[in-house]
């Protein structure tokens, strides 16, 4: 799908809210989940709530028949009120309390993953015979933003989860996840291969394993290309029928970025425009703590559009937030060039910032009001 942000850019020009601020259309969302249903047919699709959260958002993804991935109670809680039933709510976050587990099961919620045996109790006691992904790391290439060692067990050790998942009354599967933003189709093939080895290990052992879930991570483009859905679906489809030959288990996907990035953009004021030890620095009223965490260590490297075309060239610039926090710097080594004629006042835009941006925005840092967001569309609230 092309991003087109003519309608937003229309908004804020006509409303000129205060900055800074996220516009997302509702429609664009709609869009691209009906988009991302047809690249993976059959396929249980659970949005990945943390993205963004914005209430006319999950209208839009309830409206298209997505269901929702969700980290804890507060998100299960807001799924439940926006129609979503329970029986299309996964609880995907391994990291949980026993309460929350029991929580999410009196609400009806029967999908969960863990990577613990401790946690797989908690499951088979307080989420008797619910389905279990257990989460399994991958030796995949680097996404921008990876987990880590945070998440997933070694594959021996996944299988010993699988066989305690089994002997709890619980109803194993594998998961994995390939890291956000992860622009390497073929990280998802080594995902499938070490998924279908376990489930023959798990067979010959008697516990047949019917569901694998694939995660998110699908990129969306910001001053790099990335490959378009339709690679990831063809390279996805390609190694489960190399590595599943009677036939591929029961799909579950976890998209976030890749169903509402490209339905937002961002627009912030500059705030001071400084030399400083012979470079210029451009001040905006949008930071790491207010709307662009996914900045940090550079990891993200967001487009910055004039509004409007300021005269004269462009020149190199060192882009910063407004905080007292010294590392509140957005890019220093990513190379940016922005109009010489640039001053306080002047507006910027960022195009494809709607996941993770709203979401991640502190509470009130230096004083600072949450992200504000306003949705257009079928399912706008301005």
């Amino acid at each position: 799908m092309c991003a087109d942000f003519t309608r937003i850019r229309r908004f804020l020009d006509e409303r000129d809210p205060p900055t800074p601020c996220l516009v997302v259309d509702t429609d664009v969302v709609a869009a691209r989940a009906r988009e991302f249903g047809a690249a993976f047919p059959g396929a249980l699709i659970r949005y990945a709530v943390k993205a963004n959260p914005a209430p006319p958002v999950l209208d839009a993804l309830v409206a298209a028949g997505i269901g929702f991935d969700v980290a804890g109670p507060a998100e299960l809680r807001l799924c439940l009120e926006r129609g979503a039933g329970p029986a299309d709510i996964a609880y995907g976050n391994p990291i949980k309390k026993p309460r929350d587990v029991a929580f999410a099961f009196e609400h009806g919620v029967r999908e969960f993953t863990s990577d613990s045996p401790a946690d797989v109790d908690h499951l088979g006691r307080h989420a008797p015979g619910s389905a279990v992904s257990i989460r399994v790391v991958l030796d995949a290439p680097d996404s921008a933003t990876p987990f880590g060692r945070k998440f997933g067990c070694a594959p021996a050790e996944a299988l010993d989860l699988v066989l305690r998942a089994a002997e709890r009354g619980l109803r194993p599967g594998i998961a994995f996840h390939v890291g956000s933003q992860q622009p390497a189709v073929a990280a998802w093939e080594i995902g499938i291969a070490t998924a279908a080895k376990l489930f023959d290990e798990a067979a010959a052992q008697g516990v047949a394993m019917t569901r694998l879930n694939l995660g998110g991570g699908f990129a969306t483009a910001h001053r790099t290309p990335v490959p378009p859905l339709s690679a990831y679906a063809a390279r996805i489809a390609s190694a489960l029928a190399e590595n599943f030959p009677a036939g591929r288990p029961e799909l579950l996907l976890e998209p976030g970025r890749v169903l509402v990035a490209d339905a937002g953009l961002l627009r912030t004021e500059v705030v001071l425009v400084a030399q400083r030890d012979e470079r210029r620095w451009v001040y905006l009223d949008i930071g790491r703590y207010n709307g662009l965490a996914e900045a940090e260590n550079e990891a993200i490297a967001y487009r910055f559009e004039p509004v409007g075309t300021p005269d004269g060239p462009d020149g190199p610039v060192v882009l910063a937030g407004p905080t007292c926090d010294g590392d509140d710097v957005l890019y220093q080594r990513t190379p940016y060039a922005l109009p010489l004629a640039l001053r306080t006042g002047d507006r910027l835009d960022l195009p494809g910032t709607g996941a993770y941006t709203a979401s991640y925005a502190s509470v009130g840092f230096n004083g600072i009001e949450p992200l504000r967001t306003y949705c257009l569309g079928r399912w706008g609230d301005a």
